[in-house]
């Protein structure tokens, strides 16, 4: 049997060094055994001399098109700004390397579709990084609905809230739709492919998405209601004007409920397993209340996931057919905030 750690490391190319490269893909990329960062690849010069600083003798080069030329890379991570994620994605699946995009992947699902039609066409894996689904919170509440000591679920409440009065004013808050501005696209991905992955598909989709703050011209404040086939409903909150935060979890069961208050700490460093220290979690039955240990979080498992899966040894961690489907509750979000209508999805 092949020995791993003999094995030729993947050779990773990173586009884009904001929050989402610097913070979560390069020390995920760094930690994981058989991948090798080894290009960085961003055009902001702050950003490219953090990069130095941070991966001392990795090359940054200011362009896509330069690192796929020069640099034999096996798997390129996008995680630039939304609206040139098909671009860039397109690009490296021509050159023959496996991908990675962080979420939204695009701004519509047909785009997110026919960039997994030419990566099985090439016989090359395309993953989305949708993180959130290695949550504490997440993974607990699952093992929870498989041991069934909710009972039948009723209503599935979570939350991302903040409270951020000033604006940024970066893209994410404009408001051209080829940019996938907003929460929706935002924080709205990962709480609504969380509750894809629990309950599954939907039958309908409401909305109401609001922009609350001065000089801001996505949403801000956005509320989505989800209707399963299996008959569940979910409710999610996103918000950047929340003075007060609410539960991040509340599941109501037939037999109790679930609720969690806090957030999970692994943004501050993704590398390490967290045990959900600044949540508390409770399991609940009228005036009874019990504690719940929460499991320890994994955004490693990620990076580990993808790794075996370029190796022919599993399945992408996230395909590309799941984030279509969280991007076909969006479309169907924002036909809904805009019309007040219940909006029906085809199964």
């Amino acid at each position: 049997m092949d020995n791993p750690t003999h094995r030729t490391p993947v050779r990773v190319g990173l586009v884009g060094f904001g929050m989402a490269g610097a913070a979560f893909h390069a020390p995920l990329i760094a930690c994981t055994s058989g991948l090798e960062l080894t290009t960085v690849v961003t055009g902001h010069a702050a950003r490219a001399a953090a990069a130095r600083e941070q991966y001392p003798g990795v090359p940054v080069l200011p362009s896509l098109k330069d690192a796929l030329a020069t640099q034999g890379l096996d798997l390129v991570v996008v995680a630039s700004p939304n609206h040139v994620h098909v671009e860039q994605a397109t690009m490296a699946l021509q050159a023959g390397a496996h991908i990675v995009i962080d979420k939204p992947v695009a701004p519509t699902a047909a785009q997110v579709r026919q960039l997994e039609r030419l990566a099985e066409q090439r016989e090359l894996v395309a993953a989305a990084f949708h993180n959130r689904r290695w949550d504490s919170d997440f993974l607990t509440l699952r093992a929870l609905l498989d041991s069934g000591r909710l009972g039948r679920v009723q209503r599935f409440e979570s939350r991302f809230e903040r409270w951020s009065p000033v604006p940024s004013r970066n893209w994410r808050e404009s408001g051209d739709p080829a940019k996938a501005p907003g929460l929706l696209y935002d924080l709205g991905t990962h709480l609504i492919d969380q509750a894809l992955q629990l309950f599954g598909p939907v039958a309908s989709v409401y909305a109401e998405s609001d922009v609350r703050r001065a000089g801001v011209r996505a949403p801000d404040d956005v509320f989505v209601a989800l209707r399963h086939l299996g008959g569940e409903v979910s409710h999610l909150w996103m918000s950047k004007t929340a003075a007060d935060t609410g539960p991040r979890m509340r599941v109501l069961g037939s037999q109790a409920a679930f609720v969690v208050l806090g957030v999970d700490q692994q943004v501050t460093d993704p590398k390490t397993p967290r045990l959900g220290t600044a949540q508390r979690a409770v399991l609940t039955r009228g005036t009874e209340e019990e504690p719940v240990a929460l499991l320890p979080g994994g955004y490693p498992d990620f990076y580990r996931g993808l790794e075996r899966a370029i190796r022919g040894e599993g399945a992408p961690p996230v395909t590309l057919s799941e984030a279509a489907a969280v991007l076909d509750v969006i479309e169907r979000a924002i036909h809904s905030s805009r019309t007040g209508a219940v909006v029906g999805v085809s199964s």
